[in-house]
């Protein structure tokens, strides 16, 4: 159970209330997007698009940047959270591990200087039924409150200003296999929160918490009766196969929907005009698909549902009846496209199946489906019909070993976010290049136990690289250009208005490219690598700053900093295999870097790349 937490003041508090009394606190969420000197949620807008509309680094002095401060989140494990920045403070918040779990801190955006620090107290007993490493993605912010989910499935809410707890809610039970991972999305006075823990047969579920009380406002499960999915007459799906009542119930066998997973760690978008959140689900349990024959709706689904109540009102599902954990919780692109002479409202989906979704999200049609990674477990997308075309040669059998399966189980891409440029018109895309041995076997269901049935290999894809940054075209639906890399890039992606795009890799290095052409400008060798996720801000100072914690870890990189015996393949679910030279790279980490031009004249070009 979660007790209040501690609030660490700085020392010298009068000198530090000043600047918040002027503070817009009261502003709300949507009129911080529209400032780019800050960023007021991990994703930095509803949209999801990762762009900073700042452009004082831009392709020509990107080579100039240098660290200004740091400072270490103390506790070396994955880093995957996105610093936020609001009225010139900077939030992050620490994975679960180290003698303070979760810790939240506020620091000046501009010196570093550390402003407080909150501790919870989770349970110690959630580090044991994490299945992908003990990671948190970030915090949210609304109305003069900083919002944390812990892993022992809290949410809390803490005043800004001071670190003050002002309320916290149980969502889901340990001992059951849940926890939560996600960073908070706040839509119009709820706070959005959805579990993990398909791994443990969890039942996915997203709900919605008063911003004020942490009173629950609603719930809607993704498996089960139309009444726990928040299915009514006015659900609205473009395909026919979605249509019909208690599909969730019965695409299953008797009873397994109970413990389906499809839960939702993902990213949340939301269109205001059309009053949508966006959504996807996560794979169904357990992995070995001879266990639950049926189209396990509402597993790997993109749900539009209304925020106000929760209701769906259309539903797509990406992956019926997955063969492979192809999770479809990566994040929904909101953006405007001109599509043959007509300029459509679309979300652009980056499938972990390895397909670039482009749809129409009033409605919920597949406009286009087109390989953006090496594919050979399925054949395509049906436009008529939605499906897609399986591979019946790679389809999983208990007890004989599938080689070649590509993309692994991990997919072509997972969670790590991408970023759009209404500039360049173009995603990019941070991902991993990865195929798999698969050798399904029969599993018993044990609450809070792994429920999984299935032995993975997973290693190198074709040409023998596991990761690559790359830039794709939605509209001409190709990729634009690519850069591969040794290990998987793990990071989340973002672009600016100066034209360049931001990443990390896992064996150390932050990198600065030219969006248009993905020539390398800069980079920057980390004491660790990076999985986090890359933020842009305008310091009191009128300087652009680049942020990102540095830290190894995540699904692919427990082997560098967890007890995982690297010589054992089939390790961390399979990911072992795929990066078992990681520790020659690197340790874990938790250093946040924050990073700024230097002198006009390129003075500490020491981090220039090499030519």
């Amino acid at each position: 159970m979660l007790v209040r937490g501690f609030t660490l003041a700085a020392s010298v508090l009068c000198a530090l209330v000043a600047p918040f009394a002027t503070a817009s606190a009261q502003s709300d969420l949507a009129s911080r997007m529209k400032d780019p000197g800050q960023w007021p949620m991990a994703a930095r807008d509803y949209a999801n698009t990762r762009y900073s509309e700042l452009d004082q680094i831009n392709a020509g002095n990107a080579a100039r940047l240098q660290l200004a401060w740091t400072f270490s989140i103390g506790a070396d494990r994955g880093q995957e959270a996105a610093p936020l920045v609001v009225d010139g403070t900077m939030y992050v918040v620490g994975p679960y591990a180290g003698p303070y779990p979760n810790r939240v801190f506020a620091l000046d955006a501009t010196s570093g200087e550390l402003k407080w620090s909150y501790a919870p107290k989770p349970e110690p007993a959630a580090a044991g039924v994490a299945c992908c490493d003990v990671v948190n993605r970030g915090l949210a912010f609304d109305n003069g409150k900083v919002f944390l989910n812990t892993l022992d499935n809290h949410t809390v809410a803490l005043d800004a200003k001071t670190g003050k707890e002002l309320w916290h809610t149980k969502l889901g039970e340990i001992n059951k296999g849940e926890t939560i991972t996600m960073a908070p999305v706040v839509v119009k006075g709820k706070i959005l929160v959805g579990n993990s823990g398909g791994e443990m047969g969890v039942r996915g579920w997203v709900t919605a918490l008063d911003e004020n009380t942490g009173a629950i406002a609603w719930r809607a499960y993704s498996t089960g009766p139309d009444k726990d999915v928040l299915i009514g007459d006015d659900f609205k799906p473009f395909y026919d196969s979605l249509k019909g009542k208690d599909l969730g119930v019965k695409t299953w066998p008797a009873d397994r929907w109970q413990v389906g997973g499809a839960t939702m760690w993902g990213w949340i978008s939301y269109d205001p005009e059309l009053n949508l959140i966006y959504y996807g689900t996560a794979n169904p349990s357990p992995w070995n698909a001879n266990q639950r024959s049926g189209d396990n709706l509402w597993s790997t689904t993109i749900f539009a549902r209304d925020p106000d109540t929760g209701r769906a009102k259309w539903a797509y599902q990406v992956n019926p009846h997955d063969l492979f954990d192809h999770d479809e919780i990566n994040e929904n692109v909101l953006v405007d496209l001109e599509l043959n002479g007509q300029t459509r409202k679309v979300l652009i989906h980056p499938g972990r199946n390895g397909y670039m979704y482009v749809m129409d999200r009033a409605t919920g049609e597949v406009i286009s489906a087109d390989a953006y990674e090496f594919v050979n477990s399925y054949k395509g997308v049906d436009l008529k019909t939605g499906k897609i075309i399986p591979n019946e040669e790679k389809t999983p059998l208990v007890g004989k070993t599938v080689e070649n399966i590509c993309p692994s189980a991990p997919g072509a891409k997972d969670w790590q976010p991408t970023a759009w440029s209404p500039r360049t018109k173009l995603l990019y895309v941070p991902h991993q290049h990865l195929c798999m041995d698969f050798k399904a076997s029969q599993v018993g269901y044990v609450a809070g136990t792994p429920y999984v049935g299935a032995d993975v290999d997973m290693y190198a894809g074709p040409g023998g690289y596991r990761g690559e940054f790359m830039a794709w075209d939605p509209v001409a639906r190709k990729k634009v250009w690519e850069i591969h890399e040794k290990l998987p890039v793990w990071s989340g992606a973002l672009v600016t208005a100066g034209e360049v795009a931001f990443y990390g890799t896992m064996d150390r290095l932050f990198k600065a490219v030219d969006a248009k052409d993905g020539r390398v400008l800069w980079q920057f060798r980390a004491g660790s690598g990076f999985i986090g996720q890359p933020v842009s801000y305008r310091g009191a100072d009128g300087q652009q700053y680049i942020a990102i914690l540095s830290g190894v870890g995540g699904w692919p990189g427990v082997v560098a900093n967890a007890e995982v015996d690297q010589r054992v393949r089939n390790a961390a679910l399979g990911f072992t295999g795929a990066t078992q030279d990681l520790p020659f790279y690197t340790a874990g980490g938790s250093e946040l870097l924050v990073f700024k031009l230097g002198g006009a004249n390129g003075e500490d070009t020491s981090h220039a790349p090499s030519k």
